[in-house]
């Protein structure tokens, strides 16, 4: 009896849990979007500390020594600091900002921030806001609790974060109020990284200096060489009632378990389809709190999967563009609360739909306004796209295996290779026209044409006849491709909606600037030997073309024809994170980053070490909560399902009904399903605390691959049957037909 009417007040509360969900979301008022003027351009960036507000804020001379330190990247003294931090404090107090931060990415994947009160007492009773530049330019936030892969004892506390002036302060608005952020680095009281920003500054700088005099070679009045990034920014929606209604979405970021809806994407009706009302507020109001913050974004959307949707800004120097990404994606959190919804930026939060990517369109600008991968339309243009082209090429054939590292993650494992990105295996796309002028440089070389004067003019103008086709042809893109070149850039279509944009940029800027560096050796070697400096531009890009030949790839990379293709390229195809981030480690990543200044050997080590045990919490963390769900929801709500079944089958038979035999095989059925499920999870459990006995934690990041992973599958077989049988009333959790298709 006892039972019973415990059974009842659950399905009565899981009936009235649902009732409410629904009747909130339908019921649903129209949240207030902040109200904008007609133009975003008259408050575009009114929260950033801009050139034009330092420039109203710091006097002449001051003004012109902080562009400099910012443009040419020199460092600041403590003097003109202490200008620049007065400044800040008089515009952000102006916006009504009470205290400011130092803004960090450190290596948790989200950004972090400790913020300190302007107000200031003194001893005489004459209490004031001050900010100093000391302020400024340093701080010592408390290191001791950020992963640090064993730089630092849990004892020893101290860490820094230091100003970065080429990435400007903005003001984040709050409920309660408002605060200036200086967006900084984070590194260790003995100097390591334990940061993004600080490795990406260090490779950009790498970058411009190998880029630089390559560059110049085409235009002399280039002074500075920039990569520049474009992100597209994935991600579902989901009612927020929902999201806290399933512990999976709460504490894992996906779901665990949950049966396929009669519908999914299967019609392509939501890719670039109307965007739903609710959705579009939430859209508005990101917008345009985005565009005060100075992040240009330009393109919304619909994406593929019910549910999903995306965004995308213009492109900006790397830098910027890593900070603003990291700043959108605290923003959308906020946001969304606003319009009662959750952002999911994992990877796969849904089985069989569509997972979310983060793709990177990845380019080299020069301050002259020069794209040095946009063809030209003359032969010397070309010939300096085809400089850069090609070692790009030649440097994602010689790294791929670090730059596969870069995207490594547990998340992203479930989405490679699943037919909406692309697989394990780095391959490059370039189109049939690129293909064709690569082509017809090696066909010149083979067939033992020299490249003297007369013939590298005509085989120039070839080139420049060919080459403007690729603006119109090249935008029907491989979406297959982990590495696509669309016209002017380089879209890295493998990363993950929840990366940080500057582990790959930070491979990129490395791999290219060593093979720049190459270049510039080996072109000048030929010209020692008094050949012209065009020719031998050509002779060195030609055999590069023919030592990179096995990455070019203009097919279906699903296809398993690709796979074994590649494996006769030589090309590696490592399938999952636990192995992936092993490519970190071999000699010749540890010379490429060492040899660059990007990371130390300690630095490489630790982030290792950060990396495996990040993969290896978030994989536990997934086991204790299928394991929980599958014991406290599933069996349960199961059990009561099984018994009603059972008390139906008693009286029928008590008043004669026979015809039993479906019930019983049903019954029959639950049950095996729940002993499978205690059975299975009881097993977890068992080989799940044998993990943390392998030692090191890359030994039992592959120990979880291999023992642990197999297990999700054939939990969620037996919970998604069960789903399948059981009545909504009964069922404890929100369904992915619910999710994903009530906005």
């Amino acid at each position: 009896m006892h039972f019973c009417q415990n059974t009842v007040n659950h399905n009565i509360f899981l009936e009235n849990m649902q009732n409410d969900v629904l009747s909130t979301i339908l019921n649903q008022h129209d949240i207030q979007v902040d109200g904008s003027p007609e133009k975003v351009s008259a408050y575009f960036e009114e929260l950033v500390f801009t050139k034009s507000t330092m420039k109203e804020y710091l006097s002449k001379d001051v003004y012109g020594e902080v562009i400099e330190c910012i443009e040419l990247g020199k460092k600041i003294n403590r003097d003109i600091a202490g200008h620049v931090a007065s400044a800040m404090r008089s515009w952000a107090m102006s916006h009504g900002a009470k205290s400011y931060t130092h803004w960090f990415q450190p290596l948790t994947g989200a950004t972090a921030e400790k913020h300190d009160s302007f107000f200031t007492p003194k001893s005489d009773g004459q209490h004031i806001e001050q900010f100093t530049g000391d302020a400024l330019v340093q701080q010592e936030p408390d290191a001791s609790s950020f992963p640090n892969g064993g730089i630092r004892a849990t004892f020893e506390a101290r860490g820094y974060t230091a100003w970065d002036p080429s990435s400007p302060a903005f003001i984040l608005e709050l409920k309660a109020g408002k605060v200036l952020c200086i967006p900084t680095i984070f590194i260790s009281y003995t100097g390591e990284a334990l940061d993004y920003k600080a490795p990406l500054l260090k490779s950009i700088h790498f970058l411009e200096k190998h880029a630089l005099p390559i560059a110049r070679m085409f235009d002399r009045h280039a002074n500075r060489v920039q990569p520049t990034l474009g992100w597209e920014q994935e991600y579902f929606l989901v009612d927020e009632r929902m999201y806290y209604a399933r512990p999976d979405l709460v504490m894992a970021g996906r779901t665990l378990i949950g049966s396929a809806p009669a519908k999914g994407q299967q019609l392509d009706d939501h890719y670039f389809g109307s965007i739903p009302e609710r959705v579009y507020s939430f859209m508005v109001d990101l917008e345009y709190q985005a565009h005060r913050l100075g992040i240009p974004i330009q393109t919304r959307h619909n994406e593929v999967a019910p549910g999903q949707y995306e965004f995308a800004p213009m492109f900006e120097s790397v830098n910027v563009a890593v900070d603003h990404n990291q700043l959108v994606i605290d923003l959308m959190d906020r946001v969304a609360s606003r319009h009662k919804l959750k952002v999911l930026t994992h990877e796969k939060p849904f089985a069989g739909i569509n997972g979310s990517g983060k793709h990177n369109n990845w380019s080299l600008g020069t301050d002259t306004g020069k794209n040095l991968l946009s063809p030209g339309s003359t032969p010397k243009t070309n010939l300096r796209f085809l400089t850069f082209f090609v070692n790009v090429i030649k440097a994602v054939h010689e790294h791929a295996d670090v730059l596969r590292a870069s995207i490594a993650s547990a998340g992203n494992d479930h989405r490679l290779g699943a037919n909406e990105a692309p697989p394990a295996i780095i391959s490059v796309f370039i189109g049939s026209h690129l293909t064709g002028v690569l082509d017809s440089i090696l066909e010149r070389v083979e067939k033992g044409k020299k490249f003297d004067e007369e013939s590298n003019a005509n085989l120039k103008l070839d080139i420049h006849k060919m080459i403007p086709y690729v603006l119109l042809d090249n935008t029907d893109r491989n979406r297959t491709s982990p590495f696509a070149f669309t016209g002017n850039k380089f879209e890295i279509r493998a990363v993950g909606s929840s990366t940080n944009c500057a582990s790959p940029m930070i491979v990129m800027n490395t791999i290219v600037g060593a093979q720049l560096e190459a270049f510039k050796k080996d072109v000048n070697a030929l010209i020692a030997d008094g050949e012209k400096r065009d020719g031998a531009i050509l002779r060195v890009l030609s055999r590069y073309i023919e030592e990179s030949k096995a990455i070019r790839f203009e097919g279906d990379n699903y296809t398993e024809e690709w796979a074994k293709e590649a494996a006769k390229r030589k090309l590696s195809n490592v399938k999952d994170s636990a192995h992936a981030l092993g490519l970190f480690e071999t000699d010749k990543a540890i010379k490429l980053f060492t040899n660059s200044g990007v990371f130390s050997e300690v630095e490489l080590e630790a982030r290792q070490e950060i990396n495996y045990e990040n993969y290896n919490l978030k994989l536990h963390i997934e086991v204790n909560v299928l394991a929980d769900m599958a014991r406290t929801m599933v069996v349960p709500a199961a059990i009561r399902y099984q018994k009603k079944i059972a008390d139906t089958l008693e009286s029928l038979e008590k008043n004669g009904v026979k015809s039993t035999s479906y019930m019983r095989k049903e019954l029959a059925l639950i049950g095996e399903h729940i002993e499978c499920l205690l059975e299975l999870t009881g097993q977890l459990d068992e080989v799940s605390a044998k993990a943390s006995s392998k030692g090191h934690a890359r030994d039992e990041a592959r120990y979880i691959a291999k023992n642990i992973i197999p297990y999700f599958e054939k939990v969620r077989g037996h919970c998604d049957a069960l789903e399948a049988r059981i009545s909504d009333a009964e069922w404890p959790l929100p369904k992915y037909r619910d999710m994903l298709f009530i906005r």
